[in-house]
């Protein structure tokens, strides 16, 4: 029987997030997310000196989607590993990895529409300037079913679990149920206080499906919210888990029920900010800033009106 593996969060501070990715200690390690530009030398590296271990060594970067913030660092840590570790991404999310304006592309085509903000892709660019390492070809690209070899029988499986993004997946560590979903479970949100996410039909499905995987390690891409505000934490055991998932579940209900109801009526421009979603966020009681990106709160609206109301 294969030992289980240690996995240690490696944390780098950004704005109003912290950066989270996880460093798995095979026989060939991987990093889990790469945060951004300088998450690795800033962030990962010193925090794999402090328990004795390399970041040259890393020899998979294993992304679980295309955004920004999990993306950023794959270049730099490539680098810092002479550019021999594998990149991995899911194909739909690959562009991401591949070309800076991928992300001002997703802008304009989403939640950018609602914003009102005419220097917005403007600042979507320079921000991919800023903290997107280099732009890249992926070493390996998965649609989902994949086994990976990290040596000395240590394996992990490729699951496909879009939803948040088109190309998100989940990396399950096989034997030990160490499941890593980066965005894919978003509860009530992180910073923001909403969850975000493109396809709702299809973050539920998948939320279902990693039910049925039953976690005993739930590792997250950020500190994702409980009904009361506090955080989840990223490392979950089994019993938060299956809380964080059910929770999600519910969540998504309530949007869904509330953003039906918005557009059933039609959307309407009006001064809210929140327009033409305005009776979404009144039903569902959300205050939140919707202009603070990712802005979450439109990006899900949007998914629920491609789904409800597509010729809207």
């Amino acid at each position: 029987m294969t030992p289980e593996v240690p996995v240690h969060p490696l944390v780098s501070p950004w704005g109003r997030f912290g950066l989270y990715s996880f460093y798995i200690d095979a026989p060939q390690p991987a990093i889990v997310d790469t945060g951004i530009a300088g998450s690795p030398a800033e962030g990962m590296a010193p925090a794999l000196r402090a328990i004795g271990r390399r970041i040259e060594d890393v020899r998979w970067i294993l992304l679980t989607h295309g955004h920004i913030d999990h993306v950023g660092g794959a270049h730099a840590l490539w680098e810092l590993t002479g550019r021999r570790a594998q990149v991995v991404i899911h194909e739909a999310d690959a562009p991401m990895l591949r070309s800076r304006q991928a992300h001002v592309d997703e802008y304009t085509a989403g939640r950018g529409r609602y914003l009102g903000d005419p220097e917005g892709e403007a600042k979507v660019a320079a921000a991919a300037r800023q903290v997107i390492s280099g732009e890249m070809e992926p070493t390996l690209l998965v649609r989902g079913g994949e086994t990976l070899s990290l040596g000395g029988g240590v394996t992990v499986s490729v699951h496909a679990i879009p939803g948040h993004t088109p190309g998100s997946v989940a990396y399950v560590l096989d034997g030990q149920r160490a499941v890593f979903t980066g965005d894919a479970v978003q509860a009530h949100g992180a910073a923001n206080g909403f969850p975000g996410y493109t396809d709702p039909v299809a973050y539920r499905v998948c939320l279902e499906y990693l039910q049925v995987l039953r976690p005993r390690r739930l590792y997250l891409g950020h500190p994702y919210r409980r009904p009361d505000g506090t955080p989840y934490g990223v490392e979950l055991d089994a019993a938060a888990a299956q809380e964080a998932l059910a929770e999600s579940l519910a969540v998504e209900s309530r949007v869904s029920e509330a953003a039906r109801a918005c557009l059933a009526a039609g959307p309407r421009e009006t001064d809210s900010p929140y327009s033409p979603f305005a009776e979404a966020a009144e039903a569902l009681g959300y205050t939140g800033d919707p202009t603070l990106e990712p802005s979450p709160f439109f990006t899900s609206m949007h998914g629920y009106r491609r789904q409800y109301a597509p010729h809207s």
